[in-house]
């Protein structure tokens, strides 16, 4: 073969190595930037985690500025939705989490010749945890470092034991729940929205309500009876879903626990505490019922590990309707319960401990006696509920 023909031939065969050679290249540096990416993402996550909650003014400056400013903006841009946005999202990352993760399958079962695609799917599934996680850092996560409700509304300790303390609040409850009975009336949801609506702008000080807190009745209702939740807070759209399916008696009190998170108050026995002031304040005997009925489950749960003698005394001391509703509920768990809602339990109790909740899901039940705190200090009193 004439010398020109080979270096022609030399330089064609060259061509597909070359074009290998330059992709290698240019796979190694997006995949180094990648990975800077990821190093300065998880550099921030630990900020998060170890500096911020030792640094109590970032706290209260963070929700100042940054919390109230976008809650309020998300109040007024997905509060004009009929249905919940944040459903919706939740809806399409379980859709895109098992799309993924048969991904990963199809990637391992050809990973001699995938193991490229399966690093770079990885890395890029890290680098959206790590922006998804600041983004609910910044739309909601700051919040859990704020000081208590108790301790900002200065409530002074009960010099009582903690026995005794709770089986008066629990004989409190049972005589205002008595009272109220007999002409208790059920409000809906969309009642109970509206009205929560109102008292919020009524009696709390959250600069949030003025943008207009609101709740949505989610589109997962018959499946949060299997999870075993009320309602939630989406932290990414600011929107509080509550379960509509939950009976009448429920409703005020779950309605103004998530909009106490709207609110910007995290902590999940704040929210209760916040709602159950709101609702025990009001001149409606509908949320009057709902808020000591919520409250006297709280203490008549925790009274019944404490002293399981007085807890029995105290129901029987119940009328009868509310004994009904107590009858209704425990038939609905019943009914839903399963080792999925075991498993989300134990899911969010590791969230709750992982964000400065140290006792985790039992955190609800704290509400008691700073509950009966308040219910102490505020006699003689009126006005706003003034909050962080």
């Amino acid at each position: 073969m004439p010398k020109a023909e080979e270096e022609d031939s030399s330089k064609v065969l060259t061509k597909p190595f070359q074009a290998r050679l330059r992709g290698g290249g240019l796979f190694r540096l997006r995949y180094k930037r990648k990975l800077i990416l990821l190093s300065l993402l998880l550099v921030l996550v630990a900020l998060i985690l170890f500096v911020f909650p030792r640094q109590l003014t970032l706290a209260a400056w963070y929700n100042s500025y940054i919390f109230r400013p976008f809650q309020s903006l998300r109040n007024v841009v997905f509060g004009i939705l009929p249905f919940s946005l944040g459903d919706v999202l939740y809806l399409l990352s379980f859709m895109a989490i098992i799309a993924l993760l048969v991904r990963w399958l199809y990637f391992l079962l050809r990973i001699r010749t995938s193991y490229h695609e399966l690093a770079q799917s990885l890395l890029n599934t890290f680098i959206f945890l790590g922006l998804a996680y600041l983004l609910f850092f910044i739309g909601w996560g700051g919040n859990y470092y704020q000081p208590t409700l108790s301790r900002y509304w200065k409530l002074s300790p009960i010099a009582l034991p903690v026995e005794k303390s709770i089986t008066t609040y629990d004989s409190f409850l049972v005589e205002r729940l008595n009272s109220l009975a007999p002409d208790y009336k059920g409000l809906n949801f969309g009642q109970t929205n509206k009205l929560a609506k109102a008292y919020y702008r009524q009696m709390v000080s959250s600069k949030t309500r003025i943008r207009g807190l609101k709740a949505k009745a989610s589109l997962y209702g018959y499946f949060m009876q299997y999870m075993g939740i009320q309602g939630y807070y989406n932290p990414f759209t600011g929107e509080a879903q509550v379960n509509n399916m939950l009976p009448e008696f429920m409703l005020p009190f779950v309605v103004c626990h998530e909009m106490a998170h709207q609110s910007g108050i995290a902590a999940e026995d704040d929210a209760n505490l916040l709602s159950y002031a709101i609702c025990v304040s009001v001149k409606d005997s509908s949320f009057n019922y709902s808020g000591y009925f919520n409250l006297w489950l709280y203490t008549q749960s925790r009274l019944k590990k404490i002293n399981a003698n007085a807890a029995d005394e105290l129901f029987a001391r119940l009328n009868t309707i509310t004994k009904a509703q107590v009858d209704t509920l425990k038939a609905i768990r019943q009914n839903y319960r399963s080792a999925f809602s075991d498993w989300c339990g134990e899911m969010y109790d590791s969230y709750l401990k992982l964000h400065n909740q140290k006792a985790g899901i039992k955190s609800y039940t704290n509400v008691v006696l700073a509950a009966y705190e308040w219910e102490l200090s505020r006699k003689g009193q009126s006005g706003q509920l003034s909050i962080p």
